[in-house]
């Protein structure tokens, strides 16, 4: 096998597992706490809402900081820091008989994640400039199908051998991705050129890749991506409620299935879109798929039926699967040599961003407008996020200059 597919499907796997690790504790997280000794309902979603937040709020803080650090010491490190660290922070979690204990390690966590960026830098950077499509999509169909998957599993794990078996089980699954990573992982970074770059700190970075013009408008992509995914997510639920209506028969699984809709069209495509994105412009595929999530929220907002929501969410994955693969491909067109991992990590971070800010500005827009008005919202930041993208990624392009 080329050097590069062994690389995109060892990191497919890790990816796959820290997703799914991460989101397993979704379905348990309430009865785990239950199990601490919190009884009050209120308490209960406070301490919820609160302990799996605080994971994104300090991976948001510190991303860029792992990304200065990858692009002077490489990018395998960054994966091997993240993953061993967060198999046994997971493992942790397993011991924890307080909802502090549980948040302090959320946040410690949050703090020492950085799989994600490390990996697509990682693969941008080992992969054919022809292929980089190809693998981006194919790396996030690995991340999405941990996140649709993730749920699911720790749901039935519960069941079987109790929630606090999970972190253990969750933990393995990390040090396996890690070993991996470790013995099978090949990455081409030049330690000695790289270091013998001068050193930027996070704030002339952050200005360095601030006056690259398209690079704000690639971020807000990703952020808005997170941020229009997860904004009705606390409404959608009671509004599958309302369309099945008088029938509740299999709610929660038609719930289910509705909400992980665009996740599965995503998983399936994603790969397809980046391999378009490789023939014909990663510019082009982003376009198209920034303007189709923007009209299937506005078609959701008038859907009459649960299964006309179903084909909605289904059609908005599919052009959710060509959003960051493209977003990931012209980063690196780009980004200026050398700087690569910052650039990355200063978008997980923006993903991140979106992750806390989402279900907050939904919530307080569903009062006034209800979940209809959080997707009209959603469309109209996508339609603008659109125009800004075409403009900026118009312009011309100032030369590429490489650091290492």
């Amino acid at each position: 096998m080329e050097r590069w597919k062994m690389n995109l499907a060892v990191l497919w796997i890790g990816q796959f597992f820290v997703m799914s690790g991460t989101t397993m504790i979704i379905p348990f997280l309430s009865y785990y706490l239950q199990e601490m000794g919190l009884h009050d309902p209120h308490q209960v979603a406070l301490w919820s809402s609160l302990i799996f937040s605080s994971n994104f709020i300090t991976s948001f803080l510190f991303q860029p900081l792992w990304g200065g650090i990858a692009d002077r010491y490489g990018r395998k490190m960054m994966l091997m820091r993240s993953g061993y660290g967060m198999a046994i922070v997971m493992g942790l979690m397993g011991f924890a008989t307080t909802p502090w204990m549980l948040l302090g390690l959320r946040l410690l966590n949050g703090t020492i994640s950085g799989f994600n960026p490390a990996s697509v830098t990682l693969i941008s950077a080992t992969t054919p400039k022809e292929k980089v499509g190809f693998a981006m999509g194919t790396l996030q169909s690995g991340g999405v199908a941990g996140t649709i998957l993730g749920p699911l599993i720790g749901g039935l794990l519960a069941d079987s051998i109790g929630y606090r078996n999970i972190f253990f089980v969750t933990g393995i699954m990390l040090l396996l991705a890690s070993l991996l990573v470790t013995f099978l992982v090949h990455d081409q970074f030049d330690r000695k050129a790289a270091l013998a770059v001068p050193k930027v700190s996070l704030i002339e970075g952050f200005r360095e890749l601030a006056h690259v013009k398209q690079l704000p408008a690639l971020f807000m992509v990703s952020f808005l991506f997170q941020f229009a995914l997860l904004g009705p997510s606390q409404l959608l639920p009671l509004f599958i409620q309302d369309l099945y209506y008088p029938n509740t028969a299999n709610l929660a699984f038609v719930a289910g299935l509705i909400s992980s809709a665009n996740g599965l069209s995503n998983m399936i495509v994603s790969p397809f879109l980046g391999k378009l994105g490789d023939r014909y412009g990663s510019q082009r595929v982003l376009n198209l798929c920034l303007i189709g999530v923007a009209c299937t929220f506005v078609l959701q907002a008038f859907v009459f039926s649960v299964w006309h929501l179903f084909a909605m969410r289904f059609l908005q994955g599919v052009f959710m699967g060509g959003l960051l693969p493209s977003v990931y491909s012209l980063i690196r067109k780009f980004t200026p040599g050398g700087m690569e991992s910052r650039s990355y990590s200063l978008n997980t971070s923006m993903l991140a961003l979106g992750n806390v800010l989402g279900p907050v500005t939904g919530g307080l827009l569903s009062p006034l407008y209800g979940i209809k008005g959080v997707f009209l919202v959603s469309a109209g930041l996508l339609l603008l996020n659109a125009v800004w993208v075409r403009q900026s990624l118009n312009r011309r392009r100032s030369p590429r200059v490489d650091r290492a």
